[in-house]
Parts: structure tokens; sequence; C-alpha cells
């Protein structure tokens, strides 16, 4: 496996539309793993019934990229083609049906989507290789941005534009990238999440402020965490649990900077904490920490970044709602927090404060996590 590099915006978007990343910075044959709760069929297995370690889903090796939202998943294929499963609530799936499954089944016929983000509030994002975004689900607080509040069953375009870089999903907002590093967010406004300065709701994208060096964005439940081209990391949004690492649990409703460090390499948000990895391979966490999903070995909640343990091989990370998966540079997988469903994949239902490993292989890729549930990538 190999770790990825910093890249300017125009070589990131170069390499997405490419396809360049998921064969190079992931392995290029993936298969499809799942675990955790499934009463909707979430987990893609084709039953209703929890798994407490990874399950293959199907026979194919084809699978690109995949995010996890409240009780539902999408996933991109090789090919370019965009699938789901699981609850169907408001059109979450975005197959034009209401109706849950519990088997991928495929969105329209398109061969153009390149990145795929799922909210944790039944709500749908994806970028097409033309650049342009595509939204679809619950839209009660204007999360999809097609100025309207009318929930979608299909993928609508939002707007017209085709500069979209990335996006992030979180309870009832979004945040993206445009290729020119500008930094936009739509929805739920109610603890300032949307950074715009204000704590009103917005149905379309808005920028936030003028900078023009944001390079990535990730989403908790009613927080925001980006970083920038500088490598420094910012927050904005709720802060009840200490959930933005600014040593207080005060909200905000603009980007502060947390700390003044310049070595963020990933950052993942969940149920109002954070966990993030530095360029020199060590594991951060903050915020609410009452499952142990901080892995620092308690239950007790962090203001502030606290390093997880003292190894310096941490590859990537990502958040449920109360549970956190981790891969190593040697393509190990690890996980701590909430298991109430069997989402940690230890075979168990007992929560962990510290990163246990999940099996012994070493073929762990790409990383997604649902609410109470967890998706991943094998060679």
């Amino acid at each position: 496996m190999t770790t990825k590099t910093a890249l300017t915006l125009g070589q990131a978007y170069n390499k997405q539309l490419t396809g360049e990343w998921p064969t190079s910075w992931y392995v290029a044959s993936n298969k499809l793993w799942s675990w955790g709760k499934n009463n909707l069929g979430q987990l893609g297995d084709g039953t209703i019934v929890n798994k407490s370690n990874p399950q293959q889903i199907g026979s194919l090796t084809n699978w690109l990229s995949i995010a996890g939202g409240y009780r539902s998943a999408i996933a991109i294929k090789t090919d370019k083609t965009i699938w789901s499963w699981g609850q169907n609530f408001q059109g979450a799936l975005g197959n034009s049906t209401t109706g849950d499954t519990s088997s991928p089944s495929q969105i329209g016929s398109l061969t153009n989507w390149l990145i795929i983000a799922n909210g944790k509030g039944l709500h749908n994002s994806a970028i097409k290789t033309d650049g342009t975004l595509w939204t679809w689900g619950y839209n009660y607080y204007g999360q999809l941005g097609d100025s309207t509040v009318s929930s979608r069953s299909s993928p609508v375009q939002v707007g017209n534009l085709t500069n979209w870089l990335n996006v992030a999903c979180a309870y009832h907002h979004i945040v993206a990238i445009k290729t020119d590093g500008t930094l936009w967010s739509w929805g739920r406004n109610s603890s300032g999440q949307l950074g715009n300065g204000t704590t009103t709701n917005k149905s379309s994208p808005t920028q936030i402020g003028l900078s023009t060096d944001w390079l990535s964005v990730a989403q908790g439940f009613y927080q925001t965490v980006a970083i920038k081209t500088n490598g420094t990391l910012w927050a904005w949004g709720n802060n009840g649990n200490g959930g933005l690492g600014l040593n207080d649990t005060i909200n905000r409703s603009s980007p502060v900077q947390v700390g003044n460090l310049n070595t963020w390499l990933n950052i993942s948000g969940g149920g109002g904490y954070c966990t993030a990895c530095k360029t020199d391979g060590t594991l951060w966490a903050w915020g609410d920490n009452s499952t142990g999903q901080l892995g620092d070995g308690t239950t007790i909640n962090k203001s502030s970044p606290v390093q997880i343990g003292a190894l310096t091989n941490w590859l990537s990370t990502i958040s449920g709602a109360s549970h956190t998966i981790l891969t190593k540079k040697d393509g190990t997988l690890w996980s701590s927090g909430s298991n109430t469903s069997g989402q940690l994949g230890d075979n168990s239902v007992n929560n962990k404060s510290s990163p246990i490993q999940i099996g012994s292989l070493t073929v762990w890729s790409k990383i997604a996590a649902g609410v109470d549930f967890t998706l991943a990538f094998s060679s």
C-alpha cells in the first residue's frame, strides 16, 4: 500500500478525473465487506441480520469507492456506475423508488460517477467526471442544495457548474470544495455548521469566506472540519462535547483554526467527535468519548486533540456515530468505540476504548462507516 502525498487542487482534480487515485492510492481490485447493524439491509448482504465480523458482499472485485450513511450505503464500481442499498426513506437510495433493499441496486444507467458522500441523515451527494454535483434523498432543511425543501428519490443537479472537486455530507448539511479552492455549504445551520457566520439554513450553495486554499473537508453530525493546502486544520459548528478541538465547548459559526500545526493529513467527523491522522503517521482524536470512540483507553471527553498511543504507522480514519474504524500502512484494520450492533467487527458486542485489530488480514484499504455499521474494501 502507498500513502497519499500532498497535491495541488489542480493535480488532485486531474487524478480524480482520470481515476488515477483509486488505482494507485488504493488497491486496484476491491472486494466489498460489511458488518454491524443490519435491520434495514444496510450491510447489503441480502439479509436484515446484524453481523459482528466482516462478511463479504457477493463475489465481485470491481468496487471503486464506498460511503456509509444513516441506514444506507452507496458505492461506485470501476466502470463508474453507482449503486445503493439499505433504507430508502425519502428516496435516500436514489433509485426512483421508496422501497428498502438489502442488496446493491444500480442507480440509473450512467457510467460517469466519480465521487460519493453519504449523509448520516438520509441524503446523499455525488460528483460526476464532468465536475457536476448531484444530490438526492431527504431535504427538509434544504440540504440537497436545489433551492427547495422537497425530497428527491433520484439524483438532481445542484446548479449548472462543472467545477466541483470534493463533497462531504453531514446529518442535515453538505459542504463542498470547488476546483478553485473555495468552500461552499448548504442545509441545516442550527449550530453554525455551515460556517458562513450565521445560524440560518440555506437551500442552495453559499460560499464560506473568501479563502481559495481548501483541500479536503469532513463532517460530523452538526460540525464541520476541513484541511487547507498548507496542512492546517479548521473546525466550526456544534462544540457541545469539545468536538471542534478548540479546548472549549463553545459553538462556532465560522472556521476557526485548531492549534497551529500544519501536518494534518486526513480527518473524519462522527457524532460530536473527530479523529485524524498526521503526515508523520500519528493518530489524534477529540470530542465525545462516551463509548471509547476516541481510542485513548478512557471514556472521558477531550476538548482538544490528544494523541492515541505512540505509533507512527496510521494511514486513514473514518467515524460512525460513536465508533471509529482505522487502517494502518501495513494494511491491517482496527476499531474502537461503540459496539452494540457488532460494528467494531471483532465478533463481539462489547465496546472498546482502545483500537483493536479486526482479524489478522493485511489487505484492507478503503473504509467507510454508517451510524452503527461499517464497510471496507480488501484486495
